[in-house]
């Protein structure tokens, strides 16, 4: 039979100089093959097609298979995910199983017994085989069967009142249930988790890329018990009901510890809750990461890289601020210099930093807490938001006194910065003295790769979007629109991308915010100095093909 390497090499995947390392043992293929993987040379959909043809197997992609979910119900989800498998179609007498590797014979014999059938085994790819067994195995049946159970234990009365609720049991209906709302969140890689009173229902919504999808609802009755049990979670008052509360909560979801921070507010019908959720594992921390243009890349390096002066990102709620703030952090903390960061609340824990987190009720306000960390020797600060004229007053003054400090703001796009801090009664010399670059974004979905396709778009409603494209002297670019298929959940997108607008304070900038111009005149000067609007960084990332053009539109004005 023939190496891994020895059928890489005759597909012209794997250069033929590599023949000379094949060795007879598996053991040591599997760890060149590693090797190759680590380097780029093989991909998994190569490797697992590779692997079919060792075993003389079919290799399928799963992504586009139509799995039969009576197939998918005949083994536990829990064993699925602990030998990397899935059924995925029954014929005559034996079940077809998707495996990553098919020499597992303890998968195999396990799946057997579970099925209770023959098994004949087909090869997939390890990165689909995963995805299709978190959508296959969706919480939804459980969800459904617990809220059934649910509303027949309401019957005539309600569900753990407050009274009631030190009472839970660990496999108490209600704290199954909540505990899926949230894992699921989490598996489908939900941003937050709104659980809505209503008159008639318990309503659950999922944010997931930017947009809030209807997952769940439940009797009305269990209403106080779900918030009761997330309160409990999240260490807050279940008692009080009138005013809103805030809180934080960690659970342990595939082995990963995931932070949720925990908000509470009362409506007519009860109190909404709502989860944020906190998972920055998926996350690299990487510049690269965040998908800025080489221009923008550069012209912001430029400014991080600065012993001091102040850089602010603006933008609306949920636009990825904190995103872009901790993933410069990680840029700047080194070893050799101090890092404190004061926030409200501390999203993210990062090693090697010192985070502290806002107290009102104790006094420490962000402004207390930063006139404390200036006498704590900082080289780098971050503040959580710029709030008041206070905070404003001192993270000014810090960044001209040798600190460089990084903060956000809410302002529609970056020359509004320079006007918003004028506005709080800084001097307009320091603004300009000590603010050195600033970072409007936006939040856009990401189009699909697996299903996007070209589109032609209509030259007239370019023109339209004001990006300076001239159908008379430039040619018609490649834009491309979503179209949907099983990888996307037929939404045509899969997560989200930044767009930007990086305004470097020059000269020109300083001396027309000490004489207190308009956000307008600002930014005539900065997009003459070149600087890229919101709309003109999001039209170069639909001509790379990241977006659509629709999308860019939602997320910008």
């Amino acid at each position: 039979m023939a190496s891994l390497t020895e059928i890489l090499i005759l597909r012209g995947i794997v250069p033929i100089e590599k023949l000379d390392s094949v060795s007879g043992e598996r053991e040591k293929d599997e760890q060149g093959i590693l090797e190759l993987l680590d380097q780029g040379i093989v991909t998994q959909a190569q490797l697992a097609s590779a692997r079919a043809a060792q075993a003389g197997l079919p290799y399928v992609e799963l992504l586009e298979y139509p799995v039969d979910r009576t197939a998918v119900a005949l083994v536990p989800a829990a064993m699925c995910r602990r030998h990397e498998v899935l059924p995925i179609g029954i014929a005559a007498d034996y079940l077809m199983l998707a495996m990553v590797d098919p020499g597992d014979v303890f998968a195999i014999d396990d799946v057997r017994a579970a099925s209770r059938m023959q098994i004949r085994a087909v090869v997939a790819e390890r990165s689909d085989l995963r995805a299709a067994i978190d959508r296959y195995h969706r919480a939804d049946g459980e969800l459904n069967s617990l809220t059934t159970e649910l509303e027949a234990e309401s019957g005539s009365k309600e569900v753990a009142l407050a009274g009631q609720t030190e009472a839970f049991e660990d496999d108490a209906p209600i704290v199954r249930f909540v505990n899926l709302l949230i894992s699921q969140g989490i598996q489908d890689k939900a941003s937050d988790i709104h659980i809505e009173p209503g008159e008639h229902e318990l309503r659950v919504r999922y944010r997931i890329d930017g947009v809030l999808h209807e997952m769940q609802t439940a009797p009305k009755a269990i209403t106080n018990g779900v918030i009761s049990r997330l309160k409990i979670m999240a260490d807050i008052d279940i008692a009080e009901r009138r005013k809103p509360q805030d809180g934080r909560m960690s659970v342990s979801h595939a082995g990963r510890k995931i932070d949720l921070r925990v908000a509470t507010l009362p409506t007519v019908y009860g109190e909404k809750v709502v989860m944020r959720i906190l998972d920055n594992n998926g996350s690299t921390m990487e510049l690269s990461g965040l998908h800025l243009l080489e221009h923008n890349a550069k012209a912001f390096k430029e400014s991080y890289t600065k012993p001091y002066g102040m850089i602010l990102v603006t933008g609306p709620t949920g636009s990825g601020k904190s995103t872009t703030l901790y993933t410069t952090l990680h840029a700047v903390a080194k070893p050799e210099i101090n890092v404190i960061t004061v926030e409200d609340p501390v999203e993210y824990r990062m090693k090697g930093i010192n985070q502290v987190q806002v107290n009102n009720k104790a006094g420490l306000t962000f402004a207390s807490a930063l006139r404390s960390i200036l006498r704590s020797d900082p080289d780098v600060v971050l503040l959580g938001e710029i709030r008041d004229q206070e905070t404003a007053q001192i993270a000014i003054e810090a960044s001209l006194t040798g600190h460089l400090v990084l903060s956000t703001l809410h302002t529609n796009d970056a020359p509004s910065a320079v006007t918003r801090l004028t506005e709080m009664d800084i001097e307009p010399f320091l603004v300009g003295s000590a603010l050195d670059c600033v970072v409007a974004q936006r939040l856009a979905r990401r189009l699909c790769d697996r299903c996007k396709e070209p589109f032609a778009h209509d030259p007239e409603d370019l023109v339209n979007l004001r990006v300076g494209w001239d159908p008379g002297t430039m040619p018609m670019p490649t834009l491309y629109r979503p179209v949907g298929c099983t990888n996307c959940s037929k939404t045509g997108y899969r997560g989200r991308i930044a767009i930007h607008e990086v305004m470097t304070v020059t000269e020109e900038i300083e001396r027309l915010a000490v004489a207190r111009a308009s956000s307008a005149e600002i930014g005539r000067v900065a997009r003459a100095q070149g600087m890229l609007t919101l709309r003109e960084d999001g039209w170069a990332k639909a001509q790379l093909g990241y977006t659509s053009i629709e999308e860019i539109l939602r997320v910008v004005a």
